[in-house]
């Protein structure tokens, strides 16, 4: 199967297809489960999902996740971020180490593909029914309630290591930094190149007041992502405000 089928998919989305992480995964969003076909649609966000549906069910028809893997690392700029939209749409954690590597992609819209590829990635992770299960807490607005959640997901799903990250998420937003910092660190145990859970730690340790440990995680993060506005703005900071061998 040649490349340029895989830009003409890529070609025919929406603008509006390139958009972060969704909602919901897009196939399941799109699919309507008496018919295995995509619902009409009825506004923009659903013309949109209906667009991304009908994209992953060609990518999959045509396109191994190997060769896409392979695609995303060719020389020609379209078919590289094609491909690398197309793992973020169908691939599996098989696509992590691959996505991560163009991260720092001279293009930076690629890096850009990549980085939101990257957290759909994570967020299927290798189980549907976890992964379907964190999309539904992930919603849920009472903070401490989404939280009891997420601890009987991971119980039930212990390699998971979204579920921890989101956990981390809400454990920082409460005030609990130092379960945060631990959730996090689990996190970049199963999963080395989580840059959110990287630049999570560095909050948390900020938060606990562990300025050089916080610059190192800060580090680490720019290392996997380096195109973190952000963060390169508080690593200048720490830098400066610690001096000395600590800053360096």
């Amino acid at each position: 199967m040649t490349a340029p089928l895989l830009v003409e998919f890529f070609d025919a989305l929406p603008e509006d297809a390139l958009q972060g992480v969704e909602d919901l995964p897009a196939d399941r969003q799109a699919m309507n489960p008496a018919t295995n076909s995509a619902p009409k649609a009825t506004g923009g966000k659903a013309k949109r999902r209906a667009a991304l549906h009908l994209f992953n069910q060609k990518v999959r028809e045509k396109y191994t996740e190997g060769t896409l893997m392979r695609l995303a690392q060719a020389d020609n700029l379209q078919i590289r971020k094609s491909a690398v939209f197309a793992l973020g749409q169908v691939g599996t954690l098989a696509a992590n180490q691959v996505l991560a590597r163009i991260l720092h992609d001279d293009d930076s819209d690629v890096a850009d593909v990549a980085s939101a590829a990257l957290w759909r990635v994570w967020f299927r992770g290798d189980d549907t029914t976890a992964s379907d299960e964190l999309y539904r807490i992930v919603r849920l607005r009472d903070a401490e309630q989404a939280i009891l959640a997420l601890d009987a997901l991971l119980a039930k799903a212990d390699s998971f290591a979204e579920a921890y990250n989101q956990r981390a998420i809400l454990m920082y937003r409460t005030g609990k930094f130092d379960r945060a910092a631990k959730d996090c660190a689990r996190v970049i145990k199963l999963n080395p190149h989580h840059f959110g859970a990287q630049a999570g730690m560095g909050q948390c340790l900020l938060r606990l007041r562990r300025q050089p440990a916080a610059l190192k995680a800060f580090r680490q993060a720019l290392r996997i992502n380096p195109r973190l506005d952000g963060v390169a703005a508080t690593v200048r900071a720490l830098e400066n405000a610690l001096g000395g061998e600590e800053g360096r």
